[in-house]
């Protein structure tokens, strides 16, 4: 959910561009309503707006992105915690079996083998 809304930000940049908000919404495909609703933080916006803003505004989409408030990102589709939490663990093992493997060939070298 968007936490925080920069409306001068935005305001500022398309001004710069000879534009307005109308401008914006038809750029993104929305309604003003819709804009309207993004502007006073009732609604975040989806991944598509923030790119169809970084190219109305010519800006970063990271600087888009935190203009916009957005605080996280939504999980992925059809993420799964288990198969996630499972990747980690077997990233963990083998970073495990890595510093197994360096401490043993650098206790070898130390005694000189």
């Amino acid at each position: 959910m968007a936490l925080f809304f920069d409306a001068d930000w935005f305001d500022a940049r398309l001004s710069e561009r000879g534009l307005d908000r109308a401008a914006l919404a038809i750029a993104a495909g929305l309604e003003r309503s819709e804009l309207h609703r993004l502007f006073t933080n009732e609604r975040a916006p989806t991944g598509e707006e923030l790119q169809a803003f970084t190219t109305v505004l010519n800006a970063d989409i990271v600087e888009v992105t935190l203009r916009s408030g957005v605080a996280c990102r939504d999980a992925a589709p059809n993420a799964d915690a288990g198969d996630r939490i499972e990747s980690i663990e077997a990233r963990l093992d083998a970073i495990d079996t890595w510093l197994d493997e360096f401490e043993a060939a650098t206790k070898k070298k130390a005694v000189g083998g």
